[in-house]
Formats: C-alpha cells, sequence, structure tokens
C-alpha cells in the first residue's frame, strides 16, 4: 500500500511483528460496512459511476459472505480464521487485495479520498456499537434473572451487613434489587458511551480531512451515525470512546465481581444461605465432600482482566501527541478481549442466577439473633420523645444487658428495660418483631415489605424497556457459549 517510496523490503521479523491482521480480523464486517459507505460517498462526488459503485458494493459483500459465518471464542481473542489471508497487513489491506482480486483496477478507486487512519477509527467505532448493544442484551438477561429470584424470595429475610458485621435485616429481594440498580447503572453508561461515539470519522483522510470535495453525510448517514466528526485531526487520532467503553465494562466488572463475592461467602457453611448450584461448581481432587464455587471464583478474577485491558489504554494514549501514531495499533486487542470477557461472564451469570437456591431458614435464623432490631428499637423510643441520641444510648445498655445474659432485646422482661428508660411499655416488643423492623424502615428505596413490592414492579417495567430497546437472549442455546459476540443474542 505504501511500497513507491521505499527501496528495501521490510525485515522479516519486524513485518510479521507489525501486522495487525492477526487480530484486527474481526473488524472484517465493518471495515466492509464502512467501504460500502465510502463508495456510495464517491459515487456521489463523481468518483465513482453508479455501475462502478454497484460493482463495488456486490463485491464486498461476496468478500463478506466468503469469509463471515460462526467464529469461535478463540478467534474473537485474536486466534486464526480459516481462510483469511495473512499475507496482509492489516484489515483494511486485506479487503482491498480481495477486492481488487475481485473487480481488477476498479478495487483500487474505493481507496481515493480516504486514508488507513479514519478506516480504523471507523471500524472501531463501529465494532463498539456493535457490541455495546450485545451486551445490553446480556446485561437485561442477567437483571431479568435477579428480578425473577426477588419476586420468588417473597418476603423472605436477610441479614445485611456493614463491615461484614450483621447489621439490619432487610428482605432477600431488596438485597437482590441493589445489584439491578447497579446494573441498570452500567446499562444507562453504556447507552451514553454509544451516543457519545455515535459520530463519524469517514472524510477525515490521514489528519487534514478528505482530499475530495466529498459530502460526509452519504457516509454517516449511510452508518447510522449521527453526525460527521467535527475535526479531522480529533476524528484520526480520538481514542476516547475506546478507553470510555473499556472503563464502562470496568465498572460492570466491578459489579460482577461484588456479586460473585457475596455468593461466594454466603455459600460456605458459616454463612449458608446460598446452596451453590452443580452445573456451576466442581470438586475436589483430595477432598471428596467439597463443592467449590468455581465459576464466582473465576467472575471476581476476570475484573482483572477487564480493568487491565482499560488501563493498557490510557497508557498507551497517555502523552501521545496529534494525530494518528502506530502506538494506537495496540489499543485493539484489549477491547475484544474484554469485551469477550463480558460477554462470556454475563451470559454465565444470568444462567447461574437462575439456578441458584436460596436457604430462607438459615437466612430468617440469623435475622433473629445478635440484635439486629436494635435500629428499631431506638426509633421506637425516639417515637416515644427521646432524642435519638440518647435513645441510641439507651438501647446500647439493653444490648449489653442481653449480652450479659445470653438474651435478645425482645427476651429482656418489661422492668428489667424500665430500669433503664421508663419511657419503655408493653408496644415495645410489637415494634421489634421482625416484620416491624422491615417495615420501620417505610421510605422510598428503605427494604420495608410494601416499598420492596413497590420496587420490584419499577424494577421489572426498567427492565422491560431495556429488552424493549435491545432484545433478549435465550438461556437455553448451549452454542452461545462459543459464539463471537456479533452473534449470539441477535
Amino acid at each position: 500500500m505504501w511500497s513507491g517510496r521505499f527501496r528495501e523490503p521490510l525485515d522479516d521479523v519486524f513485518d510479521h511483528w507489525q501486522r495487525s491482521i492477526r487480530f484486527d480480523r474481526v473488524l472484517l464486517e465493518h471495515e466492509l460496512e464502512a467501504s460500502k459507505a465510502h463508495a456510495l460517498a464517491l459515487a456521489a462526488a463523481g468518483v465513482l459511476t453508479g455501475s462502478e459503485q454497484g460493482q463495488i458494493a456486490a463485491a464486498l459483500d461476496a468478500i463478506g459472505k466468503r469469509f463471515a459465518g460462526p467464529r469461535t471464542q478463540q478467534d474473537h481473542n485474536g486466534g486464526d480464521q480459516v481462510g483469511m489471508d495473512v499475507d496482509a497487513e492489516d484489515i483494511h489491506h486485506f479487503v482491498e487485495m480481495q477486492l481488487v482480486a475481485a473487480v481488477g483496477e476498479l478495487g483500487r478507486k474505493l481507496h481515493t479520498g480516504r486514508s488507513r487512519n479514519e478506516q480504523i477509527a471507523t471500524d472501531l467505532r463501529l465494532y463498539i456499537r456493535r457490541r455495546i448493544h450485545v451486551l445490553l442484551v446480556h446485561v437485561a438477561a442477567w437483571v431479568a434473572q435477579l428480578i425473577t429470584q426477588a419476586k420468588a424470595a417473597g418476603e423472605a429475610p436477610m441479614p445485611a451487613y456493614t463491615h461484614l458485621q450483621r447489621a439490619e435485616p432487610v428482605l432477600v429481594a431488596h438485597w437482590l434489587l441493589a445489584y439491578v440498580e447497579m446494573l441498570l447503572r452500567d446499562a444507562s453508561r453504556l447507552e451514553d458511551c454509544a451516543a457519545r461515539m455515535n459520530y463519524c470519522p469517514l472524510g477525515s483522510g490521514a489528519v487534514a480531512g478528505a482530499t475530495l470535495a466529498l459530502d460526509r453525510r452519504i457516509a454517516s448517514a449511510e452508518l447510522g451515525f449521527t453526525a460527521p466528526t467535527a475535526n479531522s485531526i480529533d476524528a484520526t487520532s480520538d481514542r476516547d470512546f475506546v478507553l470510555e467503553y473499556l472503563q464502562a465494562l470496568t465498572i460492570l466488572g466491578v459489579h460482577m465481581s461484588r456479586f460473585a463475592e457475596e455468593i461466594t461467602l454466603f455459600s460456605t457453611a458459616e454463612f449458608g444461605f446460598v446452596e451453590l448450584p452443580e452445573a456451576f461448581s466442581t470438586g475436589s481432587s483430595a477432598m471428596p465432600q467439597k463443592k467449590n464455587p468455581d465459576l464466582t471464583e473465576l467472575v471476581r478474577a476476570k475484573v482483572g482482566r477487564i480493568s487491565g485491558a482499560a488501563q493498557t489504554v490510557l497508557l498507551t494514549l497517555k502523552g501521545l501527541p496529534l494525530a494518528y501514531n502506530k502506538d494506537m495499533q495496540e489499543t485493539q486487542e484489549p477491547v475484544f478481549a474484554a469485551t469477550g470477557a463480558v460477554h462470556l461472564t454475563l451470559f454465565l451469570l444470568a444462567r447461574f442466577t437462575r439456578a441458584l437456591r436460596f436457604r430462607s431458614d438459615r437466612m430468617q435464623a440469623a435475622c433473629e439473633r445478635g440484635y439486629l432490631n436494635a435500629m428499631a428499637a431506638a426509633t421506637y423510643l425516639t417515637g416515644r420523645g427521646l432524642p435519638f441520641r440518647t435513645a441510641h444510648e439507651r438501647i446500647g445498655a439493653a444490648v449489653r444487658l442481653g449480652l450479659e445474659g445470653g438474651r435478645e432485646l425482645g427476651e429482656l422482661s418489661l422492668p428489667e428495660l424500665q430500669a433503664i428508660d421508663p419511657l419503655f411499655a408493653e408496644d415495645f416488643y410489637a415494634a421489634i418483631t421482625l416484620e416491624a423492623t422491615l417495615d420501620c424502615h417505610d421510605v422510598v428505596g428503605g427494604t420495608g415489605r410494601a416499598r420492596v413490592r413497590e420496587a420490584l414492579v419499577d424494577a421489572r417495567q426498567r427492565v422491560q424497556a431495556l429488552i424493549d430497546r435491545y432484545g433478549s437472549v435465550d438461556l437455553e442455546e448451549a452454542e452461545a457459549e462459543q459464539e463471537e459476540p456479533a452473534h449470539a443474542g441477535t
């Protein structure tokens, strides 16, 4: 593509080392899309006739059919794809070689008025935009399973923790809905990222803009972009959208990891709140009794890979002068690897969550011991006119009395309580039952039973809106585990 300037061939080892075709081949469908859109702009500018534009479009479609098809996860992460020409330097070179082979010299016209700098900027935007759509399908699928579990849990309570110490009782549904909120925020971040990056670099040239009077709106509209990019230097050097995407995936990965950590803890004998599904667990080669939480442990570890991808791109971009630099080639593999990791992890988490079984008896028993109703007890005294700080002190004294005798607050006698404060009355015991302790949190966002029922309805509506926008995924599709993200769930 640039050999006219050079007299000597490239060093063989360097030539192999600097090529990107081994990983940017996953951009094939987007390179073909963008090339067809550019051909339309060239036809409008009079560089191509209508017949020539039609020949090029048909040839590009044929290339797509020839090299498309199911792709393995290995391919998505940069492995070999059968039939693709490894002699090409990159995906742009590959498509040009195939096009020239199909239509002869006409194929060389397609590169008129464009540069590989704008091509890769466009292909990556198309890739990330498509993957965001697919990831949103899988976020919605996991959220739907969390909501299903929350509904099935009904009014079952569990301890909530601060500092990993039992704090107050909440509904299991309330705990599950906390993750629903996290994931819906993740979805909104991905949507924001897709909207912010949805501008078309085609027509930006190598750095200064196309040398032809191209109507940039043609390619932009054809590819579904909001508008052409506003500055050619920025368009060819911008990878903000890559970094923003990977950072959004990192936050999503953190949420996946926090869920995985809690399930890992809750499945231990010390907690016993969750029964791990055997289909997602393994045993020990040495200890016959073991059932290990391999899925959740691996989910915890995946966030390192995802965050590492974001850090790789961040450190690659740091200090780069404008505009395009070859360093930017190193931003691609982290995107492909992180996308594959998040996609498959989300798919498995939805299936895993559906198979989870909660032990409500153990959870309720944990709520009934350990003074988890102390906050409700303090609230009782404030309702009788005592300042909260004073009420807090009085209930602390009651807890200390209970600890000394191995009794819960509800097991202390009324005379004992009145010796601490005369405001205690017979109705105190009804105010600190488990149900009353839950329902005293009767605020929007609280764990009061009526509030959680309302929150479930709201969560179902919001996830349904997400499904309506992006579609749903069949969790029974075994082959989906091996499909490349562009095909799964669409």
